[in-house]
């Protein structure tokens, strides 16, 4: 049986809207994942695929980051990772007769969804310079290729390696040390764009950029605050642990401009009692205008301080550095500058306050919501300021808790991929593998983009990910790309980078999460991080889609060899054959994984260690956790502007578009639409249902515009809007970005409505 892709591009600017649901989850989360399942995969390897999905002797599933516990449920996936099994073990097939069928032309002109649908690539695939279509190349041809283009480069910081965060972490290690020994620190990678500002404010206050808490402490946990995040969308399984920390008596706080079906209440598909009534999640909800959060956490910092006896004076003597500078800051906070920050009532923040001095063990728990502003930095060290307060990082039960997006995406950076090195990860590897690495730093996303553009970089190569669409300035990117001498993309399905070229171009098909991978020593298996910092293996069981893909590590190891030559240092052939050889390696390299081997063949993996959440300890530059104070930011937005975030919709993961229906906010059957709050639409005189073009305004003066979305009446916070990405990426100029972290500040985009020439 071979499942048909779709026969024709979708109309997606036509949605069908209805009221938003206030439950996430329940009988038509099952139904839907079955449904896609069976369509992609047919009935027999949906129930061979998904009965494996995070399970010990499994594989990791490739969508979120989000831990599984100890004791796992048969069917330990949520309806996202469903969908994202489904897409990658489809038995729809790109074949080269389809390359031949469909110009690069043709193929720019699909939207994002009609490419993903096609299914898994199966042959490595080269547009020549000049060239209109790809066509079939031999895997030593293609290396060839890549090693032509390297070998003609002026200096190797002409050449980008970039990251997506679903590839191993034996095949980031392998990636990062093959780029290094070539001679390059440019490794951008999906951190850049998403977390960096998390990872900035840890590594400043606490000296480790992760978060502090393992699920155990969820359930552990007083209080609860989620800000900036969408579980029931982003993290679905999340639910499943909220619920038992509300179980086990701890309180939520939602932080969010708009109301999230899951974190009002989640019908749990794995119990009865859960299908029918489901838990209600969020104790009280904050809604609270865009950017206004760190106004928010400092009003919330100066109160505990003026409360008797909150503070835990002997913490703050014992384990921090740079109170007394902080606490006056905090002081200072102003009543009314914080209301119209967030737009909240002083009942809501001093209910939030109530819950907060009540609590003796309190998480915080963050995504994009935060990290992508101007401001996200000082805005994640305010909440770190908050914790600190009343001593809850290192106890049971409390501390930092960034949601990563996708799967070992943060597993990644510990192997390494990062453009600004540590010296004794460097050292590390110079003492292993007896070359030096350079030790200049090198370019994230966003300069990345800024060196093609300018023609100071001319080789990409991106290990996974759909760069061009996930990326700020689409026109700006787009045109980048293009200046390239050569692209190259390992890809296990079609996406808008492959038709986005340099002069030449590649497509590396590869393994999937869900394939076995058999090398010269025998069936190998890879290893992943997860959000919480536990390290696990992951065995897929398929045949693979094609006898004509290569795994990531085989992939990063012949390229290795056809690049460097005889004089490398590394045994990139030893390594091809037997993956444990390279976690051999990282044990050595790698702190934390010491006897790798050994503790990743213990089912469920091993926790790494973390100073801060392990002993109290603080590896920051005062050798204490570090209070922080920095001045009180947020949005202003003109008269008859709003601010616009964008964000993902249902049937999305990132930039992969599952289908066009956003279930929980009552959007079916499209996805150009913006969410704008019925009293502002009054105001600004647009309708339900009218169609306008969304422009960004920056100081920059040039004019974005993302054309044809459709108004939706929602109950967003006023002032504020939202729409989905990456068709929202053409209103964020590439300088728009995050202090010190440099992550592109997606989440305020000031933006007017201008009537559609569609409407």
């Amino acid at each position: 049986m071979v499942s048909k892709p779709p026969q024709g591009d979708p109309v997606q600017d036509a949605p069908q809207v209805s009221g938003p649901q206030h439950a996430a989850a329940g009988l038509p989360a099952v139904r839907h994942s079955l449904a896609m399942a069976r369509e992609q995969m047919g009935v027999r390897r949906t129930a061979l695929t998904l009965l494996r999905v995070n399970q010990k002797n499994g594989f990791d599933c490739p969508g979120c980051a989000w831990p599984e516990g100890e004791r796992r449920h048969a069917a330990e996936f949520c309806e996202n990772g469903a969908k994202a099994v489904a897409e990658e073990a489809t038995l729809r097939r790109v074949t080269p007769d389809f390359f031949a069928a469909h110009p690069v032309a043709d193929l720019a002109h699909r939207s994002g969804y009609w490419l993903g649908q096609q299914g898994r690539l199966t042959h490595p695939m080269y547009l020549a310079e000049g060239a209109d279509r790809y066509e079939p190349v031999s895997w030593e041809r293609a290396f060839d290729i890549v090693a032509e283009e390297l070998d003609a480069l002026a200096s190797p910081d002409e050449a980008l390696f970039y990251t997506s965060g679903r590839t191993s972490n034996e095949a980031a290690f392998l990636y990062q040390l093959f780029a290094r020994e070539f001679g390059t620190n440019n490794l951008p990678d999906c951190s850049n764009m998403c977390h960096e500002s998390s990872g900035s404010a840890l590594t400043e206050t606490l000296g480790v950029g992760k978060g502090s808490v393992l699920l155990e402490d969820l359930y552990k946990a007083d209080l609860i605050v989620v800000a900036g995040q969408n579980p029931g969308t982003n993290h679905p399984r999340m639910l499943s642990a909220l619920e038992k920390a509300k179980a086990n008596g701890a309180r939520i706080i939602s932080v969010n401009p708009l109301p999230e079906a899951g974190l009002e209440r989640f019908k749990n598909p794995q119990t009865p009692r859960g299908l029918v009534r489901g838990a209600a999640l969020t104790d009280l909800f904050l809604q609270i205008r865009i950017g206004g959060d760190q106004a928010l956490f400092r009003l919330l910092n100066k109160l505990v301080l003026e409360t008797e006896g909150a503070v835990d004076e002997e913490f703050v003597r014992e384990h921090t550095h740079g109170y007394e500078e902080f606490a006056a800051a905090a002081r200072a906070a102003d009543w009314d500058e914080t209301l119209a920050a967030t737009g909240l009532t002083r009942a809501e923040i001093e209910k939030a306050l109530e819950m907060v001095l009540a609590s003796k063990r309190t998480i915080v728990c963050w995504a994009m919501g935060l990290t992508q502003h101007k401001h996200s930095v000082p805005t994640i060290r305010e909440v770190v300021n908050f914790l600190l307060l009343r001593g809850n990082v290192g106890r049971p039960g409390a501390g930092v808790c960034p949601v990563r997006g996708h799967s070992n995406v943060q597993g990644d950076r510990t192997m390494g991929i990062f453009e600004r090195p540590a010296p004794a990860f460097l050292d590390a590897l110079e003492k292993e593998f007896g070359f030096a690495p350079p030790r200049e730093h090198g370019l994230d996303v966003v300069r990345a983009i800024e060196a093609l553009r300018d023609g100071r970089a001319k080789v990409f190569f991106a290990m996974g990910g759909n760069f061009v669409s996930a990326s700020p300035d689409t026109a700006v990117t787009e045109a980048a790309m293009r200046r390239a001498r050569l692209t190259v993309h390992v890809s296990t399905k079609l996406n808008r980078s492959h038709v986005v070229t340099g002069a030449r171009a590649l497509i590396l098909p590869t393994l999937g999460r869900t394939e076995r991978d058999l090398q010269g020593s025998g069936e190998q298996v890879v290893t992943v991080e997860d959000s919480m910092g536990m390290v696990h293996a992951s065995r897929g069981r398929l045949e693979p889609a094609s006898e004509h893909l290569l795994s990531e590590p085989a992939i990063v190891c012949r390229l290795a060899r056809r690049v460097l030559g005889e004089g490398s240092t590394v045994p990139w052939e030893e390594f091809e054959k037997d993956y444990a050889a390279i976690r051999d390696r990282i044990a050595r390299v790698v702190p934390g994984f010491e006897d790798f081997n050994a503790r990743v063949a213990r089912p469920g993996g091993f926790a790494l260690p973390h100073a801060p959440r392990d002993e109290r300890r603080f590896p920051t530059a005062t050798g204490k956790a570090n209070f922080t104070a920095a001045p009180v930011e947020y949005p202003e937005v003109p008269e008859g502007r709003l601010l616009l975030q964008t964000l993902r919709s249902h049937d999305q993961y990132n930039t992969t578009v599952y289908g066009l229906d956003d279930r929980y906010r009552g959007i079916r059957n499209g996805r150009r639409v913006v969410l704008v709050n019925p009293e502002d639409a009054r105001e600004l005189k647009v309708a339900d249902g009218s169609y306008v073009d969304l422009v960004s305004e920056w100081t920059d003066g040039v004019e974005r515009r993302a054309p044809g979305f459709r108004v939706v009446h929602y109950p967003t916070a006023r002032g504020c809007a939202a729409a989905y990405y990456p068709e929202t990426n053409v209103l964020v100029p590439l300088g728009a970005t995050a202090d010190t972290s440099n992550t592109p500040a997606s989440k305020s985009v000031v933006v007017r409505l201008e009537q559609s020439a569609t409407d």
